[in-house]
């Protein structure tokens, strides 16, 4: 009896092993299953209305001289991805929880935002930054100084909350702390604040100031760009995504980008030779 006993107590040990093992199988090829779809899912493209860089065509697709060497980028890499139009303190904020595989298109690079996010090879490189003002506004001209401006208590600077204006005058607005406005509006509501004597002027770079004036409806003359004397080389431009993003995927992205600004440059220099 003890024999039969010590028996019945091994087969049950087995079936309860086995069923253990099969437990654990079938939880492994669950989570590898959703680590494959999360793998192989879309990755979210963010971008606001912002002409020249990133807006929404008739056709509702979207386009851009950032936009559109993004999404070349993902499809010479072979991505899936879709285009969500998100407000830009939104897409800091999806960035800052990590929830998906988001990119976030056009953003310049700073130590603050690396800390939240990974880059990729740059997009795009802006003309000089440049001030918008008023034409009537006597206050502000071309010819002055960054630091002039800056440190002048008269004039009010309008900076978009959570924005960077490149390395250099992210630097000159920390240390001279000139007199502020912080909005959370898009470019266009900014220039709209602008014409209503709301504040004095804001930083954009030269290209967008261009379609901003057009798509507000003011006529250009009621505008006036303020060029500064030692306004550095435009910042840079990148695809800003979340942590979700693999490694892989991020290089892959990288080398379509290397690749495609290598296509650019022998396209320029075969028109030169034209």
């Amino acid at each position: 009896m003890p024999t039969a006993n010590r028996a019945r107590s091994n087969r049950m040990r087995a079936q309860a092993s086995i069923a253990f093992m099969r437990f654990a199988l079938a939880l492994c090829l669950a989570l590898a299953s959703k680590v494959s779809a999360q793998e192989l899912g879309p990755i979210q493209l963010h971008y606001h209305e912002r002409p020249p860089y990133a807006f929404t065509q008739d056709d509702d697709t979207v386009t851009g001289i950032t936009a559109a060497p993004a999404e070349q980028a993902m499809r010479r890499a072979g991505l899936a991805f879709k285009w969500v139009r998100t407000p830009s303190n939104r897409q800091i904020q999806l960035l800052e929880r990590d929830t998906g595989k988001n990119c976030m298109v056009g953003w310049f690079k700073n130590p603050q935002r690396q800390l939240i996010g990974q880059f990729s090879a740059p997009l795009y490189r802006d003309k000089p930054t440049i001030g918008l003002a008023l034409f009537s506004n006597t206050k502000i001209d071309s010819g002055i100084a960054l630091e002039q401006s800056l440190q002048d208590s008269s004039l009010r600077l309008l900076v978009k909350d959570g924005y960077s204006y490149g390395d250099f005058i992210d630097g000159l607005i920390q240390e001279l702390k000139p007199k502020k406005i912080v909005t959370t509006v898009e470019n266009l509501n900014m220039l709209r604040m602008i014409a209503l004597d709301r504040a004095d002027y804001f930083f954009i770079a030269e290209e967008e100031a261009n379609e901003l004036v057009k798509a507000a409806e003011f006529r250009p003359t009621d505008f006036k760009y303020i060029h500064f004397s030692n306004s550095p080389s435009g910042s840079q431009r990148y695809l800003w995504c979340s942590r979700q993003v693999s490694e892989a995927t991020m290089a892959a992205i990288n080398q379509a980008i290397v690749e495609l600004n290598a296509d650019s440059q022998l396209d320029e220099h075969a028109e030169v030779l034209h």
